[in-house]
């Protein structure tokens, strides 16, 4: 596909660092029932911020200090630190518990399943079950079950002391296993009902009482909780493609490409800055201008937190090989794409949540024109993008593309982007468009899942 010629590139913006939280895997069942005196539930909370306080000392839920190794326990702290926020990040039926600065999930200690099992800071792991957690409201707060061994987030002992630490245990009423989410923004989710001992009526009803029909749940909103672009201390000049085998953390350094890996323009066959193996993780990274061809995945891969301050050719392209193959992007922003920020070139399917993006052509391209051509699917979850840009998802519906579109925020004003746009993909020339907007088969949102601002 013919690309045009880069923008000038802006003067780079003031920004303050705040990184976002992470990648997740998420999971509806909750282990055990409510425990004696709760007789109804209260919504679970809302995706966000919360700082986690125990029922038992009112003492917070507290991550290891900055540079910590996996594996370090978790524990109970005065409230008041900024270790203490933790983000419930959904992407489906659930939650990950996720440090506040991106760094690190809560896990059970190498999956175990028994009572007394250790919950550490584990980097964040696709499908891991041991990092999955649910949130019910019961009586006097809230309880965290861990999806591979239905055991609640304990304080050992139930000790009010601080750094007693935090391990998963048999789920009771003891209110170490409670804890009251307060969110970022001051607000509290509900409890379940608190219940108090009353006489037995000495009459007993003649009739059942009538049951209201329930309301279908509205279309759940966006998170609104973007946090503002990185301002990285440190550069770090790369003259050839950095290879990552496993996981790459920059902590949170800028990455500029030299030599090579110094284009900044829409010049075909640039290398990447990155490029990551069948299951890698790429973290905690700014890419400065240039960036060249930005990151290539060869397979499954996560991009946690990473930055494209001015993209050059791409972003990132997935470069899948079989149709079970994910690339997932969580967190982070792009600015300054004069064409794509994803491309797609390969099968499987492409995940973009909680990140923003600005000033671009399209945020995410199905290959139009790719020699060999495959059914690709998208997932965006999440997501804010801002004018000026032109398509949000661009897919090949006479290739059966799919794109699944959730919280959406469109800041576009008089400029209009259209949110989902079919083509007809074709594997030499250049694919027209065929249509745009929600449909059964392809454009897979309705209007409630776009939120439009000025």
């Amino acid at each position: 596909m013919k690309k045009r010629a880069k923008r000038a590139i802006r003067p780079r913006r003031g920004r303050n660092m705040a990184l976002s939280g992470a990648m997740a895997v998420l999971v509806t069942g909750i282990g055990g029932g409510l425990w004696a005196g709760a007789n109804a539930t209260a919504p679970t909370p809302k995706p966000g911020v919360y700082t986690l306080v125990s029922a038992a000392g009112g003492l917070c839920l507290t991550a290891p200090a900055a540079g910590a190794q996996d594996g370090t326990q978790l524990e109970q702290r005065p409230c008041g630190n900024q270790r203490q926020q933790w983000r419930l990040t959904a992407a489906g039926d659930g939650y990950t518990l996720v440090a506040a600065d991106g760094r690190a999930c809560a896990g059970v200690r190498d999956g175990k399943t028994g009572a007394g099992a250790a919950v550490q800071q584990e980097s964040c792991r696709t499908g891991a079950v041991s990092q999955s957690w649910t949130v019910k409201a019961v009586d006097g707060g809230h309880r965290l079950v861990n999806a591979g061994s239905g055991k609640c987030l304990a304080v050992k002992g139930g000790s009010h002391d601080a750094a007693a630490r935090v391990q998963q245990n048999s789920c009771d009423s003891a209110p170490a296993k409670r804890w009251t989410l307060k969110a970022a923004n001051g607000t509290t989710p509900p409890p379940g009902p608190t219940t108090t001992p009353t006489a037995k009526p000495s009459v007993k009803p003649t009739a059942k009482p009538t049951v209201e029909p329930t309301a279908t749940a509205p279309a759940p909103r966006p998170a609104d909780s973007f946090p503002a672009w990185p301002a990285p201390k440190d550069d770090v000049a790369l003259t050839k493609t950095q290879q990552v085998a496993t996981v790459f953390d920059g902590a949170g350094r800028r990455f500029v490409g030299e030599g090579v890996l110094g284009g900044s323009g829409q010049s075909e066959g640039q290398p990447p800055v990155f490029e990551l193996a069948d299951g890698a993780v790429l973290q905690n990274v700014v890419l400065g201008d240039a960036a060249a061809d930005g990151v290539h995945c060869k397979g499954s891969c996560t991009l946690r937190n990473v930055w494209w301050e001015n993209v050059g050719e791409d972003a990132a392209t997935f470069k899948s090989q079989t149709p079970s193959q994910i690339m997932t992007v969580e967190g982070g922003g792009a600015r300054g794409a004069a064409d794509k920020v994803f491309q797609h070139n390969g099968p499987g399917t492409f995940v973009i949540k909680s990140f923003q993006v600005e000033d671009f052509g399209k945020l995410y391209r199905s290959c139009g024109n790719c020699k060999t051509q495959y059914s690709r699917h998208l997932v965006i979850d999440n997501v804010r993008v801002t004018a000026p840009g032109k398509v949000v998802a661009g897919i090949n519906s006479n290739l059966g593309d799919t794109a699944r579109i959730s919280r959406l925020v469109v800041e576009d004003s008089d400029r209009p982007i259209t949110v989902c746009q079919r083509f007809e993909g074709v594997t030499k020339g250049e694919p027209k468009p065929v249509g745009s907007g929600p449909d059964a088969s392809h454009c897979l949102y309705t209007p409630a899942d776009v939120t439009h601002r000025p």
